[in-house]
């Protein structure tokens, strides 16, 4: 039995432990930690550790360097918000499966939504009994160390440098959007960053323009939905982000030197094929 771990346990359920460096470590991110006073008043008395960043830049080098057992992140903040922050951190192998609870004012069904599906693993209205916030975060603690990791890195993995992981959550977040790109300022902001500074990280880490990747990836998209389904050629435009089939069409013949309906015929051709080699 991992010794740790049953300190960890113990001290998740309020009981003593023995090694302090075994607390659970809870990294609060807020701009206006005044709004979690009564929170932070249950949390203090919790056998744990707490540490604080005031924005988003903060947290997000705490996060990397203390790697705490679970982060509880704001919404709105300046510079960068929580859903870019929150992007990052799922890029970064050390916080990577880490819990994010987002405690927010920001308590819309978009935003709880949103918070969700940037990863995670629960939205708490800052309007909520402190009581509850606690009880959540107790929750998702016993979850954490109940489940065995799913991914860890190898120490000799070397930690992705900062642009690394920007472009990461960038491409991540271009492959989930592809029929609604917003402008690169938009996008930019998603991340975490400027307008400059995404275009200079695409440019040097892949030789493309951001505008270029998307352009890439939607056709890699298109072909896929070409290859593994019945959807018509509009439809497909649609679904990559292409205004309409004629502009689909010729960006596809461009880069794959044929149509898509071309492309989709010459692809079952070669399939019956290896279908009739196998029978």
């Amino acid at each position: 039995m991992d010794d740790g771990r049953d300190e960890r346990r113990a001290a998740v359920s309020g009981r003593a432990t023995v090694s302090g460096d075994a607390l659970p470590h809870i990294l609060l991110i807020d701009d206006v930690p005044e709004d979690l006073r009564a929170t932070l008043i249950l949390l203090n008395a919790q056998p744990w550790r707490i540490s604080l960043a005031s924005d988003a830049q903060q947290g997000y080098q705490r996060a990397l360097a203390l790697r705490p057992d679970l982060i509880v992140l704001d919404v709105h903040m300046p510079h960068m918000d929580g859903f870019s922050l929150c992007r990052l951190l799922r890029e970064a192998p050390s916080t990577r499966q880490t819990p994010i609870l987002f405690l927010s004012s920001a308590n819309s069904t978009l935003e709880r939504l949103e918070g969700l599906t940037v990863g995670a693993v629960d939205y708490i209205p800052k309007s909520c009994a402190p009581e509850e916030v606690l009880a959540r975060i107790k929750i998702h603690l016993q979850l954490t160390w109940r489940a065995p990791p799913t991914y860890q890195a190898s120490p000799a993995d070397p930690e992705p440098e900062g642009d690394e992981i920007v472009l990461r959550a960038a491409m991540r977040w271009i492959e989930q959007h592809l029929d609604d790109m917003p402008s690169l300022v938009q996008l930019a902001q998603k991340v975490g960053t400027h307008e400059k500074r995404l275009s200079r990280i695409f440019r040097e880490h892949l030789g493309l323009t951001v505008f270029a990747y998307i352009r890439d990836a939607r056709l890699r998209r298109g072909q896929q939905l070409l290859t593994e389904s019945a959807v018509s050629v509009q439809d497909v435009a649609e679904l990559v982000g292409f205004r309409n089939a004629c502009n689909f069409t010729t960006a596809f013949r461009q880069r794959i030197g044929m149509t898509p309906s071309q492309f989709r015929q010459q692809t079952l051709g070669i399939a019956d094929t290896e279908s009739a080699g196998r029978a």
